[in-house]
C-alpha cells in the first residue's frame, strides 16, 4: 500500500527559507510524476509545483523563481524548497503521486496522497 509522508513544515518569518520533504513507500517511485499541493482552511486544493517521472518540472506562476522541487529516486523522497516566503505562502502542504502523469499537473487528482504538513509565514 502506497504511503506518502510529508515532513519539515514550520513556522518562519517573511523573507525566510523553508524545504518540505515527502518520503514515499510501497510503490516504484521512479514510475511516478510527484506534486506539491497547498490547501488553506475552506479552500480548494491550488497547484505549487509538479516533477515529472523523468525530471521535468512545472511551478505555479505564484511561486515560480521562489520554489524548487526535486526529487532522490535513490531515497524515495521528493523536495520542496521554499525561499523568500510570503504570508500568502502559508498553507498546509500536500505531496501526491501519479504513475506516469504527462499533463494537467495541477488539476489535484493524483492517485496517492499524503496527509500535510503545516507552513506558517508571518509578516
Amino acid at each position: 500500500q502506497a504511503q506518502l509522508v510529508e515532513s519539515g513544515g514550520g513556522s518562519v518569518q517573511a523573507g525566510d527559507s523553508l524545504r518540505v520533504s515527502c518520503v514515499v513507500s510501497g510503490l516504484v517511485f521512479a514510475d511516478y510524476s510527484l506534486g506539491w499541493f497547498r490547501q488553506v482552511p475552506g479552500k480548494e486544493h491550488v497547484f505549487v509545483a509538479a516533477i515529472r517521472w523523468n525530471g521535468g518540472t512545472y511551478y505555479a506562476d505564484s511561486v515560480k523563481g521562489r520554489f524548487t522541487i526535486s526529487r532522490d529516486n535513490a531515497k524515495n523522497t521528493m523536495y520542496l524548497q521554499m525561499s523568500n516566503l510570503k504570508p500568502d505562502d502559508t498553507a498546509v502542504y500536500y505531496c501526491a503521486a501519479d504513475i506516469l502523469r504527462a499533463s494537467d499537473f495541477h488539476i489535484p487528482n493524483y492517485d496517492y496522497w499524503g496527509q500535510g504538513t503545516q507552513v506558517t509565514v508571518s509578516s
